[in-house]
């Protein structure tokens, strides 16, 4: 089952050797609770391999940075528990999401993966703006 892109199109995206990571977010109020500073995101990737032959994704790397300019860095094994395996002409989708303490951010990062004879590379994941929408008063 491949989750629908949540806001219908993928409007950031970059390629690194035949590889294209997608990204499109969406603010999610009713996870949110600015009146205690949390704001919350959800973003949609789609992995593309563009590529002659399988890739492995193994590691993940974030760096978030909040509407402070605080930066976080995330790091770990896979996506959402797993290490998927992107044939050619295939794609891989998950759903994630980030709180920030602000009501704006960015989040970028790159996956590590392997390919079919073991080389390893790294993949860009484009820079992606969160933004909540304006609040009225």
């Amino acid at each position: 089952m491949t989750p629908k892109a949540i806001s219908g199109f993928f409007p950031f995206s970059a390629t690194t050797r035949g590889i294209t990571v997608r990204v499109s977010v969406s603010f999610l109020p009713e996870q949110s609770e600015p009146d205690r500073g949390r704001w919350f995101w959800a973003y949609h990737i789609r992995i593309e391999n563009e590529g002659p032959e399988p890739v492995q994704l193994l590691t993940r790397r974030w760096l978030i940075t909040d509407g402070r300019g605080v930066q976080h860095r995330v790091e770990g094994e896979g996506v959402v528990g797993e290490q998927p395996v992107v044939q050619p002409g295939k794609s891989y989708d998950y759903v994630s999401g980030c709180p920030l303490a602000t009501p704006t951010g960015a989040m970028q990062g790159s996956y590590h993966m392997v390919g079919s004879l073991g080389e390893t590379f790294d993949v860009a994941i484009p820079r992606f703006s969160l933004i909540a929408p304006a609040v009225a008063e």
